[in-house]
C-alpha cells in the first residue's frame, strides 16, 4: 500500500463479545484499515456514528437497543456519509431486501472467513455493493416476488386510458381518442385508482411511473 493513501476509517458493532474481539483484532491488522471505534449495541452505534463518521460501519443486523435496520435509517435520514454493511447470521430474504432497499451497501455472513469480510469492506469503500453468495438467490426471489405484488396485472384497454391520462387528456378526450362512452372511460379510471390504490388522476399518473407501468 502506498504511503500517501488514506485508511479506510472502520467502525464495529456486534454484541457478542468473542466475535466482535476477534473482528477488532483482524482490522487492527489491515494495514489499509483503521478502527475508529466499536459498540455492542445499536443506541450506542448510532451514536459513535454521528460522531465518528466512519467510511464504513459494519453492524450485527440484530444488535439490541436499536436494530440496524433502525440504525440505517436514521443514518440515512440525517445524511451522514458513513456507509452501512450488515454482518448477520439470519439472511432471510425480506431483511436482505429491507435492508438494500433502504440503502445498506452490504450484507455479509457471519459465517464468512475473516479475510472475506474484511475484502468486503474494503469493496464498499470503494463504492460497491457486497452481498454475501448465500443471500443473492434468495434476495433476488424477493424481488421477482414483490414485482409481481407492486406491478397490478392491468387489462390493455385500462393500459392505454392509463397511457392517455399520462399524456394530460381528460377524460371526455380519451373517450373520443378511444371511441368509446364516456361511462366506460371512468369506469376504467375507477378500475384503475382501486389497482393503485390512489383516489385521483395525478396520483394514478406518479404511482404507475413509480411501479414501471408507463414504460
Amino acid at each position: 500500500m502506498s504511503s500517501g493513501r488514506r485508511r479506510l476509517r472502520v467502525y464495529l458493532a456486534d454484541d457478542h463479545p468473542l466475535f466482535l474481539r476477534g473482528l477488532i483484532q483482524e482490522v487492527k491488522g489491515r494495514p489499509d484499515f483503521e478502527l475508529v471505534g466499536h459498540g455492542s449495541d445499536g443506541r450506542q452505534a448510532l451514536a459513535d456514528i454521528k460522531s465518528l463518521q466512519p467510511d464504513v460501519a459494519v453492524i450485527d443486523m440484530r444488535i439490541p437497543g436499536l436494530s440496524g435496520l433502525e440504525v440505517l435509517s436514521a443514518v440515512k435520514r440525517d445524511a451522514i456519509p458513513t456507509q452501512i454493511a450488515f454482518l448477520s447470521a439470519h439472511t432471510d430474504s425480506d431483511l436482505v431486501y429491507r435492508a438494500i432497499a433502504t440503502g445498506a451497501r452490504g450484507y455479509l455472513s457471519k459465517e464468512a472467513d475473516r479475510d472475506v469480510i474484511l475484502d468486503a469492506v474494503a469493496a464498499i469503500c470503494r463504492g460497491d455493493v457486497v452481498l454475501a453468495p448465500e443471500v443473492q438467490t434468495g434476495l433476488a426471489g424477493e424481488i421477482v416476488q414483490r414485482e409481481v405484488v407492486e406491478r397490478p396485472l392491468l387489462t390493455t384497454r385500462e393500459r392505454e386510458v392509463l397511457l392517455l391520462t399520462a399524456d394530460g387528456l381528460s377524460a371526455p378526450e380519451i373517450a373520443e381518442r378511444l371511441q368509446l362512452g364516456a361511462a366506460t372511460v371512468r369506469s376504467h379510471l375507477q378500475n384503475l385508482y382501486e389497482k393503485l390504490d390512489v383516489s385521483d388522476r395525478a396520483a394514478a399518473v406518479a404511482a404507475a411511473m413509480r411501479r414501471g407501468l408507463l414504460e
